[in-house]
């Protein structure tokens, strides 16, 4: 979104609160509030303060829209990995099913990056949300047809992970063009997170009733359906226009500026760097989740549908309990306790053999990668410049995500030859000493945040001393 002609001091914002305590808002780094766009501590009618980013119509279309469409991703997932676990019965080639889905994303994402900045998000979007919904109905007519082999679902997997790599950026940077009121930003970062979570509560559950039922099939069939949830929805938004600056720097160019810009921030860099861990060795325990619920826990799809339902509910929770925070001041100290919780649960988890005790240690587990998660996606995003949060996300997006092909290879690697249960126990510990590294060097993190946070109004300016 363009900047407009006011100042902080027509907004208000000369009515400080005390030292260091934090404001009731801040627009993100790069953009500034309009003279509409007032700084109050009352709510607006009607809405809890937990739910305040709802005002935003374009933001309330998108979040209708969410909520049906990640209903059918996650049942996508769960789908997947049980087919391809009961095809082949290879812990290894749920591994590479998994790296096939997200190298492209490792490999493109920055490149997708910089086209996001270039390019109007809306319409990335809609051709992404398409495509993955072409996808999703090939993998459906080729397992309801009873043709489906491995070789095609590695294939779809590197065509989704392909789209994955515009889409993920893409709709993060695209978050800032529907909240309406920038303050309100973290709360939708905070609400996208809970519907992501609501929906990995519900997804698994329904996919392993509809397997159990009818097959996998069915799974993918709805997903490829709920995509147009999401079209619609971004077709029914009455953006404001938006004018694009001319580009006269080139893809190359521009995509070393935005690497130079995430290798020498301190803070951002750290947090991508943690996550890049914690993708690599702790996010890839989903793709153990089939052969934990069949050998371990001893139970069938419903089982592996309720282990992940419970990571969804702990998930949930985080994400409601961010959602309710006024402020993005105290984010940081969460990123390493949520990480140090997520590696305890999944050793915890690893060393379980009870189903009942494995369900709380996943609601653990759920709860510390959500909290980690959308509190370093916050920040991330209040921190990027208006003009670098595509090239930014697309690094977030490669951290997070593009390093769990990787993972992927070594968890399917390791469970292979140690058993799934200690790749688990280990990938967890590997996650605390990453959050130990991170936490030695919060300090220096934090005063690198200072001045940006003071610049945007998120806590007072020092007073000048005499």
């Amino acid at each position: 979104m363009t900047p407009r002609d006011t100042s902080l001091e027509d907004t208000g914002l000369h009515q400080l609160p005390p030292l260091e305590e934090p404001l009731p808002a801040a627009a993100p780094q790069g953009e500034q509030l309009s003279a509409t766009e007032t700084v109050s501590t009352r709510d607006h009618a009607g809405i809890s303060h937990t739910w305040r980013a709802l005002r935003a119509p374009n933001f309330r279309l998108f979040f209708s829209g969410q909520s049906i469409s990640l209903i059918g991703t996650w049942m996508t997932r769960i789908a997947t990995s049980w087919l391809v676990y009961r095809l082949t019965g290879s812990a290894w080639l749920l591994g590479m099913v998994s790296f096939m889905g997200q190298i492209p994303t490792f490999l493109l994402a920055p490149f997708a990056g910089v086209w996001v900045d270039r390019l109007n998000k809306r319409k990335v979007l809609v051709w992404t949300q398409a495509l993955a919904a072409v996808q999703s109905l090939a993998l459906a007519a080729l397992t309801l047809t009873h043709r489906i082999t491995i070789a095609d679902i590695l294939a779809l997997s590197a065509l989704q992970g392909l789209i994955n790599a515009f889409d993920m950026p893409g709709r993060q940077a695209f978050m800032v063009e529907m909240v309406e009121d920038k303050r309100d930003l973290g709360n939708a970062i905070a609400l996208n997170s809970s519907i992501v979570n609501l929906a990995r509560l519900i997804g698994p559950s329904l996919a392993g009733v509809v397997i159990a039922l009818y097959g996998e099939g069915w799974c993918f069939l709805a997903d490829g359906v709920s995509y147009f949830a999401v079209i619609a929805s971004l077709l029914a938004m009455k953006l404001r226009p938006l004018v694009l600056p001319p580009q006269r720097d080139t893809l190359f160019r521009q995509l070393q500026e935005g690497w130079q810009y995430v290798s020498g921030f301190l803070p951002i860099r750290n947090l991508l760097l943690l996550f890049a861990i914690i993708s690599l060795m702790g996010m890839p325990y989903t793709v153990l989740m089939p052969v934990l619920a069949s050998e371990v826990l001893h139970g069938g799809a419903h089982t592996l549908g309720f282990l992940m339902a419970a990571a969804g509910v702990g998930a949930l929770a985080a994400a409601v309990l961010l959602a309710a925070r006024k402020s993005v001041k105290g984010l940081l100290r969460m990123v390493p306790l949520s990480a140090i919780l997520f590696g305890g649960g999944l050793i915890a988890f690893g060393l379980s053999h009870v189903l009942w005790l494995s369900l709380v240690l996943m609601l653990v587990v759920g709860f510390g990668m959500m909290q980690g998660m959308a509190a370093s996606n916050t920040i991330i995003q209040t921190l990027a410049p208006a003009d670098k949060r595509g090239r930014v996300m697309s690094y977030y997006t490669m951290a997070f995500v593009g390093m769990a092909p990787f993972g992927s290879l070594l968890a399917g690697g390791l469970a292979h030859a140690i058993s799934a249960s200690w790749t688990v126990v280990i990938t967890g510990a590997c996650c605390i000493l990453g959050a130990v590294w991170f936490w030695r060097q919060i300090k220096d993190v934090r005063d690198a945040m200072r001045p940006v946070y003071r610049e945007l109004g998120i806590i007072r300016p020092a007073p000048e001393t005499n």
